[in-house]
């Protein structure tokens, strides 16, 4: 594999088809001092979430296409977004295809912007993608608005980007070039979420974006699919990829949660647990109401606050992504279990908040799931300040996030009252964390979702996580599989041969 090292942005004029190739060869004989007589290639710029979490972009060129897959922001970050001013990305408005793996804002959440810049082209995702992205990617506005930051784009585009959405099914192949096919499996991450893999050519090169993954099933979905005829070179996420990264038992895991809200519950307390709105939230509520059900937690209730109740109505509309007997049970509405009385919609603003922190026992699932803004804001401001309450954290917190920082023991953190006048806020309830309800593969989970995939890969790209996860899991999978593995940095440039 060659790599084209530290290219810069470029702040000049747009440049056109034949001078970005021109500038790519011309690179790529000066870095190697090897002439390119070859006609057929395919490369991977890294636009985005290496060696960190977030603004997952990349771009998958070949002489006569480029796709661009992904195009998210980065969680707790303003302002670090994919470097899409560098030539391996414009003209933007002549990109082939854009490429979507799944909802989530940290791979979804700039995707409109490209229409902002004149891309006109088609977007291919799932289609519970393409409704959990139009909902997240509005919801990305409105909170922007309600903070005072300036938007980066405006609801038309939203309306534009869906307008251009072809839905494709899992394995289902779909020409998107001239040269390329691109096929969608299970990824199991969230709904609708997707391993994408690319055959380039005539068979030239198979290449597959892993977006993020998890191996093993889960209440909501079935394990990540990783059974491709051919893949050469694979782009793995590493947010779990740490050699200690693992995480417990999701039994072990139900068992831990049910006995904190019990504690809580006993001594009169609230439950705050923040959830990204799409995947966490729902795995959560299954596990609440059979808990409630069969008696092992009180019945309580169970508030939802920010966008989890129409994201959970997405869910209920395509039982098809679903795992079986979950499916069933939705099919069959008096027994469908997002619809127990139990959860209740926070729909009354900062008044109906005030009301339940200061009422009786009651769990309380709200966004954002990382704490970098959102009604979560609001309930660390209602219910921080009493010991008798618990906030437990069930999904990752990135380098970098509020949620963080108190997960690591802060427990001063800076926040601004609604007057926008900031201040010091000092949390006195308990802080836990729960590992294993992530929608993320740990350690085991990614190693075995390449120990298992036959053929293996010839190379491997390890992205979507922190330095020291990428570094590990690269040097991980070199060790146990003897691949050719990278932890590449943003803006470089990979040759795939």
């Amino acid at each position: 594999m060659n790599t084209l090292r530290e290219l810069q942005p470029h702040e000049g004029p747009s440049v056109t088809r034949d001078e970005r190739r021109e500038f790519l060869e011309r690179v790529g004989d000066q870095i190697h001092r090897e002439p390119r007589h070859d006609t057929e290639w395919v490369r991977v710029t890294t636009l985005g979430c290496c060696r960190e979490v977030g603004r997952a972009s990349f771009i998958l060129s070949t002489p006569e296409t480029r796709v661009l897959v992904d195009c998210g922001d980065k969680p707790g970050a303003e302002g670090e977004v994919p470097y899409l001013q560098i030539p391996e990305a414009n003209p933007i408005a002549d990109l082939d295809a854009v490429v979507l793996t799944h909802a989530h804002l940290d791979h979804s959440a700039l995707l409109p912007l490209l229409f902002k810049y004149g891309y006109d082209g088609p977007v291919y995702t799932t289609q519970a993608t393409r409704d959990l992205m139009g909902l997240l990617q509005l919801d990305y506005l409105d909170v922007a608005a309600k903070e005072g930051r300036t938007p980066p784009y405006e609801s038309a585009m939203v309306r534009k980007e869906l307008k251009h959405t072809i839905t494709v099914d899992y394995g289902n192949v779909t020409d998107i070039a001239p040269d390329i096919k691109l096929t969608f499996h299970n990824a199991g991450h969230i709904l609708g979420s997707a391993v994408a893999h690319f055959h380039v050519g005539e068979g030239f090169h198979n290449v597959v974006f892993s977006g993020d993954v998890h191996y093993t099933d889960t209440r909501l979905f079935n394990g990540a699919s990783n059974d491709f005829p051919r893949v050469e070179t694979l782009i793995m996420e590493s947010t779990y990829g740490r050699r200690n990264d693992y995480q417990t038992d999701q039994e072990d895991s139900e068992r831990k949660l049910i006995r904190l809200i019990n504690d809580t519950y006993e001594q009169d307390g609230i439950v705050v647990i923040p959830a990204f709105a799409v995947g966490r939230s729902q795995e959560l509520m299954l596990v609440l109401e059979e808990a409630m059900r069969e008696g092992t937690l009180p019945t309580m209730p169970i508030y939802l606050d920010g966008m989890i109740r129409e994201a959970t109505a997405i869910h209920t509309a395509y039982p098809e992504f679903l795992r079986d007997g979950l499916r069933q049970r939705i099919l069959h509405g008096d027994e469908n279990p997002f619809l127990a009385e139990q959860f209740q919609q926070v729909d009354g603003g900062q008044e109906m908040r005030e009301d339940i922190a200061g009422g009786e026992p009651c769990i309380i699932l709200s966004t954002s799931g990382m704490v970098t803004g959102g009604p979560i804001m609001s309930w660390l401001e209602l219910l921080g300040g009493d010991p008798k309450n618990t906030l437990v954290f069930v999904g990752y917190q990135a380098q970098g996030t509020l949620g963080r920082r108190i997960q690591s023991g802060r427990r001063e953190i800076p926040f601004s009252d609604r007057g926008s006048r900031s201040e010091q806020l000092t949390l006195r309830f308990d802080v836990e964390s729960v590992s294993g309800f992530s929608g993320h593969a740990d350690r085991n989970g990614l190693e075995n979702f390449v120990g298992t995939m036959n053929p293996r890969p010839e190379e491997i790209l390890c992205v979507h996580g922190d330095e020291s996860s990428t570094d590990q899991l690269s040097s991980g999978l070199y060790q146990k599989f003897d691949v050719r593995t990278y932890a590449p940095k943003n803006m470089e440039t990979f040759r795939l041969d």
